[in-house]
């Protein structure tokens, strides 16, 4: 029985790394598609560039959902609940950053870089910064 709690527990380790290498994946991503989109449009116009955010963004929610729910408290705890509102903030900024134009374009930039770091600190602190 002691071997299935501690396969319980790799398998779980094995979940949280693969989220966290997503996560910075998908913020990676994000920065080099909003550079492109200052910079290069044709790049950023690329098929696959736009299909791979969606296959990570998948896999990371997915896995995300996983952990939450793995929690000994359970998925409503409120450095979680701020994720994820950090999380929204950061998908609405994202969309005008890469769709939109002008000034909207740089606030929406500035909002979702801003977004994604207040992800990051919460998820690695475990508190939520209001």
């Amino acid at each position: 029985m002691l071997f299935l709690g501690l396969d319980f527990i790799c398998a779980d380790l094995m979940v949280k790394n693969f989220h966290i290498v997503l996560a910075v994946l998908s913020a990676t991503g994000f920065i080099i598609r909003l550079g492109w989109s200052f910079n290069a449009p044709e790049l950023a116009a690329q098929k696959w560039v736009k299909i791979a955010p969606h296959i990570i963004d998948t896999l990371l929610l997915t896995l995300g959902l996983v952990l939450a729910f793995n929690l000994a408290n359970g998925p409503w705890q409120g450095w979680l609940v701020a994720k994820m509102l950090g999380l929204l903030a950061y998908i609405g900024f994202g969309v005008l950053a890469l769709r939109g134009t002008g000034t909207a374009k740089y606030v929406g930039a500035v909002g979702a870089l801003a977004s994604i770091s207040y992800v990051f600190i919460v998820a690695f602190t475990r508190q939520a910064f209001l």
